[in-house]
């Protein structure tokens, strides 16, 4: 098992956890256990469709007899009255999954819709949208599979699979200096094949930077267009460049258009509307 596929099975765990305790009472206390039934999901707002993988191994995970046979794949675009998925099985089952499953699919779908819309954005450059660590405790992988299911890209997963020098680690170091070479000695000593990514509030400290080398991406922070052009002009495509802080729809194309590599957007994870769906009786 990946590291992918083990965070989601313990966020399934936890989730059923929280929501089913000791017992659904209200379900096991009406509905007998032999009763069968069937239940869309049933699409309520126009949007971006993620999560049905996801949907698939909350059902197999709960009751491997539930039956899931999916129209809709993930990626694809959807609008008011389609049907994803019709799902048959226990009618006990389909009650206690129901909310889980919505609850992913919801978030998923909903992220996975803001991403396209800053993707289709950038058409036409060769800019591409990052996701960040903004995101929801423990539903981390799930909501940055979302933003790929969206056409974006994933940063870092955690603070382990990346080095990214950030102001604080600057300072805390004593200057870009000391930073990347302490990084630098770490990976070695360590024997880690990690890409260094340092953020640079002004030109000084790219100029640092670009004097050092042995980097893999400068991440601009809170530079304006303008400020981001002579930027990109000054790393002249010897490094990976990232414009981000402060950055909205509104203004994505204008740093884009400066040729930057990424831009990092913290809107995709957190503070995304869920996509409006149910899972009704049929």
């Amino acid at each position: 098992m990946n590291k992918e596929e083990e965070l989601i099975d313990r966020l399934i765990d936890l989730a059923f956890a929280e929501d089913i305790g000791d017992g659904d009472h209200t379900t096991l206390s009406c509905i007998p256990a032999t009763a069968m039934g069937k239940s869309k999901l049933l699409i309520k707002e126009p949007g971006i469709l993620a999560g049905i993988e996801v949907a698939k191994e909350v059902f197999r995970r709960f009751d491997p007899t539930m039956k899931v046979e999916v129209f809709i794949n993930d990626g694809a675009e959807v609008k008011p009255g389609d049907i994803a998925m019709v799902v048959e099985g226990k009618v006990q089952s389909l009650l206690q999954t129901e909310r889980l499953m919505l609850n992913i699919m919801q978030r998923m779908s909903g992220i996975a819709t803001m991403t396209h819309k800053y993707a289709e954005e950038l058409k036409g450059t060769n800019t591409r949208v990052l996701d960040t660590r903004k995101t929801t405790p423990g539903m981390r992988i799930l909501e940055k599979m979302a933003v790929k299911i969206g056409g974006g890209v994933n940063h870092r997963i955690g603070l382990f699979d990346m080095i990214l020098l950030k102001d604080n680690h600057v300072d805390f170091a004593g200057g870009i200096d000391k930073a990347i070479n302490r990084a630098k000695e770490y990976c070695k000593e360590k024997g880690k094949d990690l890409k260094i990514e340092i953020e640079v509030r002004n030109f000084d400290e790219l100029q640092q930077v670009l004097d050092l080398g042995g980097i893999d991406r400068i991440m601009f922070d809170n530079f304006t267009p303008e400020m981001t052009k002579k930027a990109v002009d000054m790393v002249a495509g010897r490094y990976e460049t990232e414009s981000s802080g402060g950055i909205t729809f509104d203004t994505l194309r204008d740093y884009a258009e400066c040729g930057v590599d990424f831009i990092s957007v913290g809107a995709l994870t957190h503070s995304v509307k869920g996509l409006d769906m149910s899972f009704k009786a049929c």
